[in-house]
């Protein structure tokens, strides 16, 4: 049984690596849990299947080395991407809170800006992105024989880690946790608490989707509590020097953050592109799980596999709400397009067609728990860097609002007829539901509080727009 031996509180952040991935501590607060001791298994018996990927691996890529700040460049021209649309794409970051963006082709990088007093050396949190890196090594302790997804968390973690009864505890999988199919209920006060009484059975696992971070942060005991070491020290064996990447998980109130400089996220995109392959050194043997990984996990929510966003589906849900959306999650992104994403824009998109990776670290564009809007947008920029003059689309799925900021009422304008429209608060609550019919129409927003809103509009061909608006 994992048992707390209490907590304390340190002075910490600001935060910034040296050169050999150290932190140095500067001024800032985190409450720090104390490590907890973990209890070591025996590696379990597993038959791995040999490396078959089932994705075709990225061609012709370049590898940064794991040491020192050496890294290629591809030059825009070579894309035949413009100047000028680069510093469009470069402007509307920094007009949206950006502190860092990397983009690569092929490895190489392409595009590499920083903004607000940000530097390549400057660490930053990843938030819910981090997810990925505990998916990942959740895979990489399973193909090493220290646990399997298939088991019971209750084995790793001991009876009693939540409220629900012994034989309800025993349904919940760690493959349950990786897939937000714990079934436990994210609607209770703080989900992000990961004491047993804040762990309710809500429903059968697997039959329910819900982006429940609590689950999702006992992930972390479970690796220590099979590995036998810590999560940091584990992710530097295992990820972080075959990789050169930097950073570490710090605990900040009941989450563990990881923390890192941009290129580290990049790396990281880059393994992913390569099918968890670094420079020819295969980190993640096991194929099986880096698909599940990166493939539908359940049928409940097509846009999620293991911790990663999903492109290309045909429906989506988001957190904090159990409504099933219409359409692919990133309308102008590459539809095999994958992403990790975190509240305040820390995003990574990993675009296998492509050979292209991009990373965002920023500020608070918006009060989305997954601000996934903003990444649409970056695509939009993304796609308009080819300097032959391109006219965009605007015949296709494109919501536009007037006057935005609104005072009593906003007009919504489309090229295709709206027969739905739904608003939402910046906390992702539904607000109000009309059904139409039109191109034009008025919305009033006489009733809506000051604050910032999302109106979500599904277009009679089934798919969806969304437009951030602020009410004055």
């Amino acid at each position: 049984m994992l048992t707390h031996s209490g907590s304390f509180k340190i002075i910490v952040p600001p935060i910034s690596f040296n050169g050999n991935g150290a932190i140095v501590v500067k001024l800032f607060y985190f409450n720090l849990v104390k490590a907890l001791k973990p209890v070591p298994m025996k590696p379990l018996l597993l038959l791995l299947l040999p490396f078959v990927s089932l994705s075709v691996q990225a061609q012709n890529l370049y590898f940064p080395p794991t040491t020192g700040n050496t890294w290629e460049t591809l030059p825009p021209a070579s894309l035949n991407w413009c100047p000028d649309k680069i510093d469009l794409l470069n402007t509307f970051l920094e007009d949206n809170n950006t502190k860092a963006f990397i983009l690569l082709k092929d490895g190489k990088i392409v595009i590499e800006s920083y903004f607000d007093g940000h530097t390549m050396a400057s660490p930053w949190y990843w938030a819910s992105a981090g997810k990925t890196i505990t998916g990942f090594m959740t895979g990489i302790a399973q193909q090493e024989g220290f646990l399997s997804i298939n088991y019971p968390t209750v084995t790793y973690l001991g009876q009693g880690w939540t409220s629900c009864t012994p034989t309800e505890e025993l349904t919940i999988t760690i493959e349950n946790q990786l897939a937000m199919t714990s079934g436990l209920d994210d609607g209770v006060p703080d989900p992000t608490c990961t004491s047993s009484s804040c762990l309710e059975c809500l429903a059968t696992p697997g039959t329910r989707w819900a982006y429940h971070n609590a689950p999702y942060t006992l992930l972390d005991p479970v690796i220590e509590n099979a590995t036998g070491t810590t999560l940091n020290n584990y992710i530097t064996q295992k990820l972080k020097t075959p990789t050169g990447m930097t950073g570490m998980f710090i605990s900040v109130d009941n989450n563990n953050v990881f923390f890192s400089n941009a290129r580290s996220m990049a790396r990281f995109g880059l393994l992913m592109l390569n099918n968890g392959t670094w420079d020819g050194n295969q980190i993640m043997t096991d194929s099986n799980y880096f698909n599940q990984m990166v493939t539908t996990s359940q049928p409940l929510n097509e846009a999620y596999g293991y911790l990663w966003w999903l492109n290309g589906s045909a429906t989506y849900m988001v957190p904090g709400l159990q409504t099933l959306f219409t359409g692919p999650m990133f309308p102008n992104a590459p539809a095999d397009t994958y992403a990790a994403l975190g509240r305040d824009g820390q995003f990574l998109n990993v675009v296998p067609s492509e050979n292209m990776v991009w990373m965002r670290m920023g500020e608070n564009p918006d009060d989305l728990p997954v601000p996934f809007l903003l990444n649409d947008q970056i695509w939009e920029y993304i796609n308009d860097l080819e300097c032959e003059l391109r006219t965009p689309d605007f015949t296709k799925h494109t919501l536009h609002l007037s006057p935005n900021p609104a005072d009593d009422s906003v007009t919504l304008k489309a090229a295709r007829e709206i027969i739905k429209i739904e608003v939402f608060t910046a906390q992702s609550r539904l607000l109000v539901t009309h059904s139409v019919s039109g191109y034009e129409m008025l919305l009033s927003t006489a009733s809506f509080p000051s604050g910032v809103y999302f109106i979500k509009v599904t277009f009679a061909d089934g798919y969806n727009a969304v437009q951030k608006m602020v009410k004055e």
